[in-house]
């Protein structure tokens, strides 16, 4: 069964490290160990995989992230985008065509991908719940990935 990985954004970002750099990729814009880790998990699986934003919504990998910002889901802001949002990127994107869909993410994600993918129903599968933290969470994406044993159902 094809999967959906979506993945966190993260606050650092490649014009932490290059101010001047211009519009990238989304595969090229975040680059925190948290984000870094999550992608290397779903390239490792072989799962498709979007990038979840605050700011910009489901971002596929070659989807381009015009600048810096800094807008979380934790935050009230007028900048993050809206459950409809989601939801009409996840059919103009083809995202609805996933039977099941991983979150490699915090809690704080929660409603907004339940309200982005709300219809159709796919299977939504969250294997880091119930972690104690990000380097709970981080671990767990190294242990799959070092030893071959993916921590989502396949």
């Amino acid at each position: 069964m094809k999967s959906l990985c979506i993945i966190p954004c993260g606050k650092k970002k490649i014009w932490d490290k290059q101010a001047d750099v211009g519009p990238v990729s989304a595969r090229e814009a975040y680059i925190g160990t948290f984000h870094h880790l999550c992608e290397t998990y779903a390239d490792h699986f072989k799962l498709d995989w979007v990038v979840l934003s605050a700011k910009h919504g489901f971002l596929l990998p070659k989807d381009i992230v015009p600048e810096n910002y800094d807008v979380t889901f934790n935050q009230k802001s007028n900048q993050i985008v809206t459950g409809d949002f989601l939801a009409n990127q996840v059919k103009n994107k083809h995202l609805d065509v996933f039977p099941r869909i991983v979150v490699l993410t915090g809690r704080k994600y929660k409603p907004f991908i339940s309200a982005a993918f709300s219809l159709p129903n796919p299977e939504i599968v969250y294997p880091l719940e119930g972690c104690k933290g990000i380097g709970h969470m981080q671990q767990r994406l190294k242990t799959a990935v070092a030893n071959d044993t993916p921590i989502h159902s396949v």
